[in-house]
């Protein structure tokens, strides 16, 4: 019976670098359990027309393997899907991932201290430690509509996109406007017949100033790697400094707010327009919006905005709490994602039969978002409180890969059989992040997928992403009780 040493749930970007710095720092019996049939996580499954992320593309990458060759200051889903199979071909990553292997359960082994990792395939795999790289935004959204399996026509979800699907001549309906869909938008009114958006709360939008990265930089960082860590440094802190707009109400909070708001004047003529686009919560308590498409495409002769809510769908079309019915023939859910605020993707069950499912069933809470008390050796790449709102989500996930290395050496070198993170130090870290939490612009009020429904904040880290760093930085032994 084989045990592994260490077990990565995900070939996303978390799963991978975690392999790539484990086997960098001498564990080489790893093995990465992935339930498509390709690596890439959320750049996989986003590949819908305009996606693109909203971090510069030399921040939003592995400060270990920097790329010199992008070809935009923010690059397209299908370049960093590029990026991520370079992680794969440069370190060497492919024998180490067993493709098509959904996990359905994880159990904890206390008498003999391993991990028995189950699959909807059927298989059987065991390990020392797992590292839970599954991802937040994995498993595709869809809203409470009543009426929302009656539609006779075609559904995409942004998640999942139909790229067979011909959208000339078609009228076109988008439920949605966040990050999704203010990048979708643009490129359906270039196509469909009539575009209708169906907003239901409208977002703080700020400009992306994106533009094609000229050759000299390339051949520059290509001679010269430390210059792009220079540009690197410098976009880290420029983003640093944004946690005084959007975490905290400060006068950086107002003045992005004005900014916002001239950018919306700037780029919507009616007043009208500009009204419904206007949104009447705090800037930063929901996610900012980065384009500079987005406006112009509402007001192209085929697009028509919408705020009427929701009433239910109908076999032809969507039915708005006015009465009318728009009738489409194809309707675009760019709805987001089930973020584990309050739940596991699957059974996990600790020391005891402990069920995390159940435990974090009133709001989901770790140690330093990457252990949990009673679930030993288990670590979380993006657990609890650690979402970034101001700078690169990669910044986070090397802090939380370093923790985590540290924990998996700590049981190699002392020779321990469990590291697991004491109750009362869970305990007391929860509550100071909590406390931090109630006096940030994420808990002023607004209704947003970082909060549960009873408004429990389990998504976002309240500080800086150097302060951050700073506390994964430390890995104490004394945190845990070992064995």
């Amino acid at each position: 019976m084989k045990i592994h040493e260490v077990l990565i749930v995900g070939a996303g970007f978390g799963g991978l670098g975690v392999a790539i710095r484990l086997r960098q720092n001498g564990i080489d019996d790893v093995v990465i359990l992935e339930r498509a049939d390709d690596v890439g996580g959320t750049w996989r499954d986003n590949q819908y027309p305009g996606a693109a992320c909203d971090i510069p593309s030399n921040l939003y990458s592995y400060s270990f393997a920097q790329n010199p060759n992008w070809s935009r200051a923010y690059s397209g889903s299908r370049e960093i899907m590029d990026y991520v199979q370079h992680l794969v071909s440069a370190f060497e990553l492919k024998p180490l991932i067993r493709f098509q292997q959904n996990v359905s359960s994880l159990l904890f082994n206390e008498v003999k201290n391993y991990w028995e990792v189950s699959t909807d395939a059927g298989k059987v795999y065991r390990a020392r430690s797992v590292v839970m790289a599954s991802g937040g935004l994995a498993n595709p959204s869809y809203p409470a509509i009543d009426g929302i399996d009656s539609f006779q026509g075609h559904t995409i979800h942004s998640a999942r996109w139909d790229h067979d699907y011909d959208f000339a001549g078609k009228r076109v309906a988008v439920i949605g406007s966040g990050a999704s869909a203010v990048q979708i938008i643009p490129e359906l009114v270039k196509t469909a017949a009539k575009v209708t958006v169906f907003q239901r709360t409208p977002g703080w939008v700020l400009p992306r100033m994106d533009y094609s990265s000229p050759e000299w930089s390339k051949a520059l960082f290509k001679a010269v790697p430390m210059a792009q860590t220079v540009v690197r440094q410098a976009l880290y802190y420029g983003h640093e400094s944004m946690a005084f707009s959007f975490i905290w109400n400060t006068p950086m909070t107002s003045l992005m707010e004005r900014i916002s708001r001239a950018f919306l004047r700037h780029q919507v003529s009616d007043p009208w327009l500009r009204r419904q686009l206007t949104p009447d919560f705090r800037i930063g308590c929901k996610r900012v919006l980065m384009t500079s498409n987005y406006y112009p495409a509402l007001q192209k002769p085929n697009c028509k905005l919408i705020t009427w809510p929701i009433a239910a769908i109908a076999e032809k079309g969507i039915r708005t709490a006015e009465g009318i019915e728009h009738q489409v023939d194809c309707i675009v859910f760019a709805t987001g994602f089930q973020v584990s605020k309050s739940g596991t993707p699957f059974e996990v069950r600790g020391v005891g039969g402990r069920d995390l499912n159940v435990e974090w069933s009133r709001g989901a809470q770790a140690y330093k978002s990457v252990n949990v008390s009673g679930y030993p050796n288990l670590s979380f790449i993006f657990g609890p409180n650690s979402g970034p709102g101001h700078n690169s989500a990669l910044v986070y996930m090397e802090s939380q890969i370093a923790y985590i290395v540290n924990h998996i050496q700590a049981l190699r070198e002392k020779g321990l059989a469990r590291l697991d993170v004491k109750p009362n130090v869970q305990t007391r870290y929860n509550q100071i992040i909590q406390k931090r939490l109630s006096r940030t612009n994420w808990n002023s009020g607004c209704k947003s997928w970082y909060l549960t429904e009873d408004g429990y904040n389990a998504t976002m880290y309240p500080g800086f992403a150097t302060q951050y760093a700073r506390q994964m930085g430390a890995f104490k032994l004394s945190d845990y009780d070992a064995a």
